[in-house]
C-alpha cells in the first residue's frame, strides 16, 4: 500500500475537484516544490484534519488490556486446526504479557517457581537470552532465599529448568546472533573488487551520463553470467503491511487474527521470525530481538511509535519519507536544501533535475560547455572528487520527476505531508538528528534535539521523498513457500516484503528483458549479471514490466503511467512488429489440426491446409475463464489434501485445454504443476516427474532456460527426483539447478542451500544395483 487507504485519497482527489480553478492553476504551475507545499497546506482544514484523525483510529494499532485473552483463545482453535505457524504467532503476542500480569497481581508463591521457569523458556525462545538468564538467576535466588521452596519443587520442575539451562549453553555458544550471520553471509559473498567512484559496486561497472538516458552504469570490462555487481544495504526501509483490514468503528472484528508479513518480519532487519518482540508502546512494530527493537527506537521509533495509525492510513511511501528525514536529522537536511538552493541562485527549493546538459559519456564527472570551454562537473549525487556513495546527497539526488506528476497527484502528497507535518509539531515530537549525513546500516543512539525549527524545510523534503518514491522506491521480495502443509515437494512464489530506497541501484536504466537480477537479504540487495555483458554495455534492470509476464501493449502503458518514459529496449522494439495474436503463453490452438489460432476479434487456424471454420476470440476467452475456475477448485482439493479427487479434476482440466489452448499457454503449465505435486503428495513419483517435466517446458518456453523462474521448477524437480530415488536423474537435475540458480541469487539462498544438502546425501549412498528409476 504505498500511497494512502483509498477512503483518504478519494476524499482528497474530492477536494482537488472543488477547488476554485485559479487556486488548482496556481498549485498547477508552481515552480518550486516550496510553493507546491505551502499553497497545499494552507488549504488543509480543520475538518480535514478530523477526517483523517477518524480513519487513522480506525486501524487499531495500541495496546488493550483484553488482547492477550482474545488472542489467546484464537490461537488455541489455529493449534487445533493444525496452523501451527498462525498458533505460534498469536501466542507469541500474549504469553509474556500473560506472565507479568500473574506476577503483579498477587500470584500464588507456592506457584511462582512455574511461572518464573515458563518466563524464561519464553524469553529463550524470542532470542533474549540475557533477559531468560536473568529470570533463572532470580529463580535460583529464590530457591537459596526459601530452602523450603526449592524442597517443595516437583522433579519435573527440576529437570525443565536444568534442560532449559542447557539449551541456553547451546543457543549461546553455537548459535550465531542474526546481525553477525548476516556479516559472515555477505562476506562470503563480497564484491571481489569494490569500486572507487561507485560505493557497494563492483570495479567491472562505472558510472556514466547519457545525454538522452541520464544517469547509468556500463559494463567497464567483460561481465560473465552470475557475477555479482553491486551489493548495497537500503538506506531507508519500510516493512509492507501488506492488504490492510478494514478500518475497525464498531465493536466487531476489534482484533485482526491473520498472519501478515507484519507478524513473521521483523520491522527493523526483515529477519523471518515466529516469536516477534513487540514495541512496548504499540502493538503493530515487532521485532527480531531486544537489540533490533532498540536500535529502531532510537533511530527512529521513538517518534513513530504514537503515529502508528496515522502512517498505516498515508501509505508506504509517507512512511518512508518521514522515517528518511529521522535517520539524517533536520540539520542535514537543511543543509542539503540550501547547498541546492544556493546553487540555484536562491531560487528556493527548485526542480533541476532536467537542467543536465552533460554531452558525453564520462565516469564520475560530466562536461558542460561554458564559455566555449568543456568544464568537467560533479554528477548529481556524487561529491567533489566524483564518488558516488550510499549517502542522504545521493538519495536527494534522485529525480523526483516533479514536473510530470499530475496536479492532482502533487496536491495529494502535500496534503498527506502537511498533516504528518502538523501532527509532528503539535504533539511536540522529537526528531532524531546526527552529527554526520548516516547511512542506514550506522547506528547511533539518540539525543533529545530541539523542536523542528522550519516545519516548511522538513515537509519540503519528505514531499520531494514522496515524489521521489514512484520511480526511485524498491520492491524488497523474498520467496515464501506455499501449496499444502507438510508437503514433500515444496511451491514457491516471490512475495513483496519491505519497501526501500537503494541509491546506487536506482542508477539501473530499465529494460523488458534485463540482463540482470536482484535478489534480497535481509535489508541488503544484491545485483548479478543473468548473462554475459560486453564491456561498454548499459548494466539494465527490470522496473517489473517484463516481457515474459506481459505484453508489449500492457508493459509500455505501466511504464509510461508510472516512470513517464516510452520503452525502446529490443524487447519492445522486436515485439511491436509481431503479430496481434498476444504471447505464446496466452495463445489457443486449433481443435482439429492443433495450430496456433490467429487474428484480432475472429481467430483462424493458422495452418492453411486446415479446413477449421473461425471461431470468435471472445468464445475462447469465456472457455478459458471456464477451465481457470475449474483449476482453482482444484488446486483447493490439493491444499485440503483431498489427492484423488484433485487428481480426478486436473485430468478433466488438462484434456479440456488439450482441446483450444496452445501447448506452450500458462494455464497448461499451471494444471501440470498441480498434477506432479498431486502425483508427488500420493507417493507416485514417476508421474509427478512427467507431469513437472511439462510444466519445465512452458516455463522456460515463457521465461527462458537461465531464469530464475526456470531455477526454482528444477529445484521442485530435483526434489521428486530424490524423494523418488532416482540417483542419476538427481544428481544431474541437482546440478542444473544449482547453475541457473546461481545466477540469480546468493550462496545463502534456501534452495541452493537444500541442493547441495540433497546432493551431499545421494552422494554418500553406497552403491546399489542398477534397476529401472523410479
Amino acid at each position: 500500500m504505498d500511497l494512502p487507504v483509498d477512503e483518504w485519497k478519494s476524499y482528497l482527489l474530492q477536494k482537488w475537484a472543488s477547488l476554485p480553478t485559479s487556486v488548482q492553476v496556481t498549485i498547477s504551475t508552481a515552480e518550486t516544490l516550496r510553493d507546491i507545499f505551502l499553497h497545499s497546506s494552507s488549504l488543509l482544514q480543520p475538518e480535514d484534519e478530523l477526517f483523517l484523525k477518524r480513519l487513522s483510529k480506525g486501524y487499531l494499532v495500541g495496546k488493550d488490556s483484553d488482547a492477550p485473552l482474545f488472542y489467546r483463545e484464537e490461537g488455541n482453535k489455529k493449534f487445533q486446526e493444525k496452523d501451527y505457524t498462525g498458533a505460534a504467532v498469536l501466542y507469541s503476542k500474549t504469553c509474556l504479557k500473560d506472565i507479568n500480569r500473574a506476577q503483579t497481581h498477587g500470584y500464588p508463591e507456592r506457584l511462582q517457581p512455574k511461572i518464573m521457569l515458563r518466563k524464561a523458556e519464553c524469553l529463550v525462545a524470542l532470542g533474549r537470552l540475557q533477559e531468560a538468564s536473568q529470570t533463572i538467576s532470580d529463580l535460583e535466588r529464590n530457591f537459596t532465599a526459601t530452602p523450603a521452596l526449592a524442597d517443595v519443587l516437583p522433579q519435573t520442575l527440576q529437570r525443565n529448568l536444568h534442560r532449559l539451562k542447557m539449551k541456553m549453553q547451546e543457543k549461546d555458544s553455537l548459535t550465531e546472533s542474526f546481525p553477525a550471520a548476516l556479516a559472515k553471509t555477505l562476506e562470503d559473498a563480497a564484491l571481489r573488487e569494490e569500486n572507487e567512484q561507485l560505493s557497494n559496486a563492483s570495479s567491472s561497472i562505472g558510472l556514466c551520463v547519457d545525454p538522452l538516458k541520464g544517469r547509468c552504469l556500463v559494463a567497464t570490462k567483460d561481465i560473465l553470467p552470475g557475477e555479482l555487481l553491486v551489493q548495497e544495504d537500503a538506506f531507508v526501509s519500510v516493512l509492507n503491511p501488506g492488504e490492510l483490514p478494514p478500518p475497525h468503528h464498531g465493536l466487531d472484528s476489534k482484533w485482526d487474527t491473520r498472519v501478515t508479513n507484519g507478524d513473521l518480519y521483523c520491522h527493523r532487519c526483515l529477519k523471518h521470525t515466529l516469536a516477534t518482540v513487540p514495541c512496548d508502546g504499540c502493538s503493530y512494530a515487532k521485532y527480531c530481538s531486544q537489540e533490533c527493537l532498540q536500535q529502531a527506537w532510537e533511530l527512529y521509533h521513538r517518534t513513530e511509535c504514537p503515529l502508528g495509525g496515522l502512517l498505516l492510513t498515508l501509505g508506504v511511501f509517507c512512511h518512508i519519507a518521514l522515517r528518511l528525514t529521522l535517520l539524517v536529522g533536520f540539520e542535514d537536511v537543511r543543509k542539503i536544501i540550501t547547498k541546492l538552493c544556493d546553487k540555484i541562485s536562491n531560487k528556493d527549493i527548485c526542480l533541476p533535475e532536467s537542467n543536465n546538459q552533460v554531452k558525453t559519456l564520462n565516469y564520475g564527472l560530466g562536461e558542460s560547455e561554458k564559455n566555449g570551454n568543456i568544464v568537467e562537473t560533479p554528477i548529481p549525487g556524487c561529491d567533489i572528487n566524483g564518488k558516488y556513495e550510499n549517502n542522504y546527497n545521493a538519495v536527494f539526488n534522485l529525480l523526483p520527476h516533479t514536473e510530470n506528476h499530475s496536479p492532482e497527484h502533487k496536491f495529494l502528497c502535500a496534503l498527506c505531508v502537511s498533516a504528518l507535518c502538523r501532527q509532528l509539531e503539535a504533539a511536540s515530537l522529537q526528531a532524531i538528528p546526527t552529527e554526520r549525513i548516516v547511512n542506514s546500516s550506522q547506528l547511533k543512539a539518540a539525543v533529545t534535539p530541539e523542536l523542528c525549527p522550519d516545519v516548511t524545510i522538513w515537509g519540503v523534503a519528505m514531499l520531494r521523498h514522496m515524489l521521489q518514491l514512484q520511480c526511485n522506491a524498491q520492491a524488497m521480495t523474498t520467496i515464501q513457500h506455499t501449496g499444502p502443509k507438510g508437503s514433500i515437494v515444496t511451491d514457491s512464489r516471490q512475495v513483496r516484503l519491505a519497501t526501500g530506497i537503494f541509491p546506487v541501484i536506482s542508477l539501473l536504466n530499465h529494460s523488458c528483458s534485463p540482463n540482470t537480477s536482484v535478489s534480497f537479504i535481509s535489508t541488503v540487495a544484491t545485483i548479478r549479471a543473468s548473462q554475459r555483458i560486453r564491456k561498454g554495455q548499459e548494466i539494465l534492470h527490470c522496473y517489473g514490466p517484463h516481457k515474459s509476464r506481459m505484453g508489449v501493449a500492457e508493459r509500455q502503458q505501466k511504464l509510461r503511467s508510472q516512470y513517464f518514459f516510452d520503452c525502446a529496449c529490443p524487447a519492445c522494439q522486436t515485439e511491436a512488429h509481431r503479430m496481434a495474436a498476444g504471447p505464446r503463453w496466452e495463445a489457443f490452438c486449433c481443435n482439429s489440426c492443433g495450430a496456433p489460432m490467429q487474428g484480432d476479434d475472429v481467430l483462424r487456424c493458422g495452418s492453411r491446409s486446415c479446413a477449421e471454420s473461425a471461431v470468435s476470440r471472445d468464445h475462447l476467452v469465456s472457455r478459458l475463464q471456464d477451465l481457470q475456475q475449474q483449476v482453482r477448485v482444484a488446486q483447493k482439493l490439493l491444499r485440503d489434501g483431498e489427492l484423488e479427487r484433485a487428481v480426478q479434476r486436473l485430468s478433466g482440466c488438462q484434456r479440456d485445454a488439450e482441446s483450444f489452448l496452445w501447448a506452450e499457454h500458462a494455464v497448461v503449465g499451471e494444471i501440470a504443476d498441480g498434477l506432479a505435486r498431486a502425483c508427488a503428495a500420493l507417493g507416485d513419483w514417476q508421474k509427478s516427474a512427467t507431469h513437472l517435466q511439462r510444466s519445465l517446458y512452458v516455463v522456460e518456453v515463457r521465461h527462458g532456460p537461465s531464469s530464475v523462474e526456470m531455477g526454482h521448477e528444477l529445484f521442485k524437480l530435483a526434489q521428486i527426483f530424490f524423494n523418488g530415488f532416482a540417483v542419476p536423474e538427481a544428481l544431474s537435475t541437482i546440478q542444473k539447478a544449482e547453475e541457473v540458480l546461481s545466477l540469480h541469487c546468493g550462496p545463502w539462498d534456501d534452495e541452493i542451500q537444500e541442493l547441495q544438502k540433497m546432493k551431499s546425501c545421494l552422494l554418500d549412498l553406497p552403491p546399489t544395483p542398477v534397476g529401472p528409476a523410479l
